[in-house]
């Protein structure tokens, strides 16, 4: 243990403790702008200086080790003065149009000079001229940027790709698309997690409100919406909601509020991808010779671009099932529609998920199959969600419980938990059992798959069958499980991959809090839900069996196949507005 005393008071902290984690165990905050606990600790920003008292130069508290017997002082004058001009000078090199930000009110920048008190700039403003499309699903605004290389840091370690990087040296250092590439031939997966690391406003989605506004106005539009399983979890998150009294049944009202036609669950075509994607899978299993293994899992397109760029030849591996919001694409254009007695043509498909990535699968030429135009019109993320209920004034207070729409509301808790790291594995086994044995296992049989631990791995035995899985989130551990599997060191039937750490909950579109990780409560919290669901099957869905009675026949069916399948080898990797 190292003694020392920080503002005076006396602690006692671990060796190699910086002084910014000692601080936080007295109360004491030290600002801070590019730190990110063992991932960006390079002491760029220069915000969270201190004094070492006999010491003539001030030190970063984020990467200097406690010594004994030491004193450190957060905020003397001198801090003051230094921390003071430190943020101007960042200041001058940003675009500081706070009001036309997507991250206004949650920007740390933001929140650091107003905290110092800096209401006026001495020094001339010299921010970087902007050079980017703003039609692609990733928007980097270079005028924004503080250089504190989050997003070098976020996509080599942690996603392993390498996407970013310092460009140009001296003054004209930037942070821009490394290899001299531009974003749309590099190998980006579009998961977003250098948006949601990054501490202002350099890094966001495409905002297409603007789009759904005017389908809203449009008479001649039915505006038919789905909400995926993870965004139950946060969508209240950036509208001053407790957890507690965020339910669906209040975000259904915001929806209404909005003005939606209809408004569905996401997960009733979540348990139908289980259907297809469980009958697939026992398809290979029983005639193993003919097919390439282990079979991947597909409903997530940030891994899709991943596998498509970085091991081309393991796409014949995937399952060919579409993911849950092109599945309800397509039969919210054809069945849905058809049960409602609405025109097809007439429907403007929304979807909102917890995701960047889905702003392009939406796009993609090979999942548009119902004959009514795009399958899915539209993709808002969480966050644009959020805006958009602020934007018209929702108040919490004033949401009341209502259900989604009736028959295509209904999904199981197996459903739910698709947006959690291991769910979609969970809920396959739980149907797959049914599907080869003819009865329900117990739900929480295959629970050792959860866990937010990025590369997992069980065997399960099915009827005297042994089925050896593994899941995997984010693509830095998806790389490591990937060159285990292509060396041989492992082997498996059945792998799930998400890219986003933590699955879903943790997607590129979820609310940004700085500095913390939400996915582990997130998810915890669809798996709660799960839990004291009455309905933990897939297969048990009522709407999922009419679906199969009345229009789709039987899992992989010629029809099922023509409307909830996709070939995944011939997609397109182009970033469509």
């Amino acid at each position: 243990m190292v003694n020392l005393k920080i503002d005076g008071q006396k602690i006692s902290v671990p060796a190699g403790t910086t002084i910014l984690e000692a601080a936080e165990k007295v109360g004491i905050k030290i600002p801070h702008l590019c730190y990110l606990k063992d991932i960006n600790e390079i002491a760029a920003c220069r915000v969270c200086l201190v004094e070492k008292v006999g010491m003539e130069k001030l030190v970063t508290a984020c990467n200097t080790e406690v010594e004994e017997g030491v004193e450190i002082l957060t905020n003397s004058p001198r801090v003051r003065e230094v921390r003071r001009i430190n943020v101007e000078l960042i200041l001058s090199d940003h675009d500081c149009k706070c009001v036309q930000c997507v991250k206004s009110g949650n920007c740390t920048l933001q929140r650091i000079s107003n905290d110092l008190g800096i209401i006026e700039q001495p020094y001339k403003n010299i921010h970087e001229v902007n050079r980017w499309d703003f039609d692609l699903p990733i928007i980097r605004e270079a005028s924004k940027c503080v250089k504190c290389l989050r997003c070098v840091q976020i996509c080599d370690k942690i996603q392993g790709l390498n996407i970013w990087d310092i460009t140009g040296s001296g003054y004209r250092a930037s942070v821009g698309v490394g290899n001299n590439k531009k974003i749309t031939n590099a190998d980006c997966a579009l998961c977003g997690q250098c948006i949601t690391h990054c501490p202002v406003g350099a890094l966001r989605e495409r905002d297409d409100i603007g789009l759904l506004r005017d389908a809203l106005a449009d008479p001649d539009k039915i505006t038919m919406v789905q909400i995926a399983p993870a965004i139950r979890t946060a969508w209240a998150e950036g509208i001053d909601i407790s957890k507690t009294e965020a339910t669906t049944g209040k975000l259904v009202s915001a929806l209404r509020r909005i003005g939606f036609d209809y408004i569905f669950d996401t997960t009733y075509t979540a348990d139908l991808t289980i259907m297809e994607e469980g009958s697939e899978f026992i398809e290979r299993f029983t005639h193993k010779e003919d097919y390439s293994w282990p079979m991947f899992t597909s409903c997530c397109p940030g891994w899709v671009r991943f596998v498509k760029t970085q091991y081309p030849d393991y796409v014949k591996n995937l399952s060919t099932a579409k993911s849950p919001q092109q599945m309800f694409g397509a039969m919210a254009k054809t069945f849905i529609a058809q049960k409602l007695g609405i025109d097809a043509d007439k429907i403007f498909s929304v979807s909102i998920m917890p995701c960047l990535s889905k702003k392009y699968e939406h796009n993609v030429d090979q999942v548009d199959d119902a004959g009514h135009g795009k399958d899915v019109d539209l993709v808002l993320t969480t966050r644009e969600l959020d805006r958009l209920i602020r934007a018209d004034n929702i108040q919490p207070d004033d949401l009341k419980e209502e259900s989604f729409d009736p028959i295509f509301g209904e999904g199981s808790g197996a459903g739910v938990i698709f947006g959690a790291t291991g769910g979609v594995m969970e809920a396959a086994l739980r149907s797959a059992y049914f599907l080869i044995t003819g009865e329900n296992p117990e739900p929480d049989s295959f629970k050792s798959v959860r866990g937010m631990k990025g590369w997992k791995e069980a065997t399960f035995e099915i009827k005297g069958l042994q089925v050896r899985v593994a899941v995997a989130s984010g693509l830095g551990n998806t790389r490591r499980l990937m060159e285990a599997i292509k060396k041989g060191e492992v082997q498996y039937d059945f792998v799930e991959i998400m890219a986003c750490p933590g699955g879903c909950v943790g997607g590129g579109g979820q609310p940004v809090h700085d500095g913390c990780e939400y996915a582990s409560p997130r998810g915890e919290i669809l798996y709660g839900l799960d839990k004291f669901s009455g309905l933990r099957f897939s297969h048990e869905n009522t709407a999922v069996q009419m679906t199969y009675d009345e229009f789709l026949e039987k899992p992989n069916s010629h029809r099922a196949h023509e409307l909830l399948h996709t070939d995944l080898e011939n997609w397109d990797l182009e970033m469509k507005l």
